[in-house]
């Protein structure tokens, strides 16, 4: 058999095509919620310490607090703490109504709150944070403690 002296080139469109919805599929599932974490934070020790119960819910707010009672959330810090609770617990009431017609005002928010706070933190200081978690409808509350200490 006689060759033409053409050679045929993959066509290489498909293989491309499918890296460009891998690489969107892994862009959109990505989990942006250890981003909200402050790492810099000392976590108390505590020995019955276990993983976040979400309880059903979906929605969770993570709020940072360290040793100065100072509300971080994504690295920066939040001046305004109770304005910046009743903000997420307006924006939390918008998305549940979104959800549930039924849901009133008055109703409380089905988030779940992880209180990650400094072992240094002193109590009056979170406790300000809890109080106006709880004037804002936040009811389900996660304290985040480790159960070894680093290292060991």
């Amino acid at each position: 058999m006689a060759s033409s002296g053409k050679e045929g080139e993959p066509d290489m469109v498909p293989m491309l095509d499918m890296v460009f919805q891998l690489i969107t599929f892994f862009m959109l599932v990505i989990n942006f919620k250890s981003a909200s974490m402050d790492l810099e934070l000392k976590l108390p020790v505590v020995g019955s310490a276990r993983p976040v119960d979400m309880k059903g819910s979906k929605d969770m707010l993570v709020l940072n607090i360290n040793e100065l009672g100072q509300l971080k959330v994504f690295g920066e810090v939040k001046e305004d703490i109770e304005g910046y609770i009743a903000n997420e617990g307006a924006a939390s009431r918008l998305a549940v109504r979104a959800k549930d017609r039924d849901f009133k005002d008055t109703d409380d928010l089905p988030s779940n709150v992880v209180v990650r706070a400094d072992q240094a933190t002193p109590f009056k200081l979170l406790n300000r944070v809890i109080k106006a978690c709880q004037d804002n409808g936040f009811r389900n509350f996660s304290m985040k403690a480790l159960n070894k200490k680093p290292g060991s």
